[in-house]
C-alpha cells in the first residue's frame, strides 16, 4: 500500500494459529478490526455504543500471500476505498518483515442501536473523507 493512512503494529498470537501453526484464514479481521478501531478512535468517531449503534462487517475478502505464524510481529495498514450513504469500504494489507503476507477490504455499514442502516452522520463523513 503506497500511501496508508493508518498503520497499526500487533503481533500474531498463539490463538489466531490453527493444527498447521499457520494463522487461521478468518483472524486476519481481527487483527484488521483492531487497526480499524484505533483509527476510527484517533478521529474521534464513535466505535460502538448499546445506545447509538455501531459497524457491523457486511462484506470482506483477504488474499493470503504468505503464512503468518505464531509470534510474528506485523503491521496493519489501512487505507478508505469508498465511502458510501451509510457504509464504508476499507482497504488493507498485512506486512510481515517487509513484505506483504495478506491484503484485502472489509465493507462496514453504519448502524443504530436496532442494527439498521443509518447515514453516516455530517462529522463521522467529515473527518473519514477528510483523510482519504
Amino acid at each position: 500500500m503506497e500511501h496508508p493512512l493508518y498503520r497499526h503494529a500487533s503481533e500474531v498470537s498463539f490463538r489466531d494459529t490453527d493444527a498447521s501453526g499457520w494463522m487461521h484464514f478468518a483472524n486476519i479481521f481481527n487483527h484488521v478490526e483492531l487497526a480499524e478501531h484505533a483509527y476510527l478512535r484517533s478521529l474521534g468517531l464513535l466505535v460502538f455504543d448499546r445506545t447509538k449503534g455501531g459497524w457491523p462487517r457486511v462484506n470482506v475478502s483477504c488474499d493470503f500471500k504468505r503464512p503468518l505464524l505464531s509470534g510474528d510481529p506485523i503491521e496493519v495498514q489501512l487505507a478508505i476505498g469508498a465511502v458510501g450513504t451509510s457504509s464504508v469500504t476499507w482497504q488493507f494489507e498485512v506486512i510481515r518483515g517487509g513484505e506483504l503476507a495478506a491484503a484485502g477490504s472489509v465493507t462496514t455499514v453504519r448502524v443504530n442501536h436496532q442494527g439498521q442502516p443509518q447515514p453516516l452522520s455530517d462529522h463521522e463523513r467529515s473527518q473519514l473523507e477528510r483523510k482519504r
